[in-house]
């Protein structure tokens, strides 16, 4: 079961270098996987449940490695990890941030983030701890996706700065 997912994830992230996710099939996620298209649909009820359980899993992943850096470095550091991250994997987060699963995407990403306890730390913070976590979050949502769908994107140190300086820093000044 765990491999048949694995497989599955994997081909979908294949076909999401190749092609944007509107194009992707069952049928071609399948046959990269190789696996039996009514395998398919014992784990998924559609590709856009894998697409989410690929967002999740890349979510997890995004988390792990930027939120320990931001409080730990500066957090200029850490925009620069988070980018970097995305750089490399351009066509997934697009099709993660910009397509049809953006705002699924979106809710993932704040639910995972408000899980991690190092965010809720800061209770003499004039904000509201919900908002520390959510105002951030969809913050680097919206300038990432806006990265992203630039036909002439800025480099990940650049898009790292605007990070920072507009959502990252003043929400740690706010705390």
């Amino acid at each position: 079961m765990v491999r048949t997912r694995s497989a599955l994830s994997a081909a979908l992230l294949q076909l999401l270098e190749e092609k944007a996710f509107d194009q992707v099939t069952v049928r071609e996620i399948t046959a990269k996987a190789d696996v039996g298209y009514a395998t398919f649909f014992r784990h998924y009820t559609d590709k856009e449940a894998l697409l989410n359980d690929l967002a999740a899993e890349q979510i997890r992943d995004l988390l792990a490695m930027t939120v320990p850096i931001l409080f730990d470095t500066d957090s200029r550091s850490a925009c620069a990890t988070l980018c970097a991250y995305v750089g490399e994997r351009r066509k997934l987060w697009s099709a993660l941030l910009t397509g049809g699963a953006a705002s699924t995407v979106r809710e993932e990403f704040i639910r995972q983030a408000k899980q991690i306890p190092a965010a809720q730390d800061a209770p003499d913070s004039w904000l509201p701890a919900e908002l520390r976590i959510v105002f951030p979050t969809g913050g680097a949502i919206d300038v990432l996706a806006w990265w992203l769908q630039q036909k002439r994107p800025l480099s990940v140190e650049r898009i790292a700065e605007i990070l920072d300086r507009l959502v990252v820093t003043p929400t740690l000044e706010a705390s």
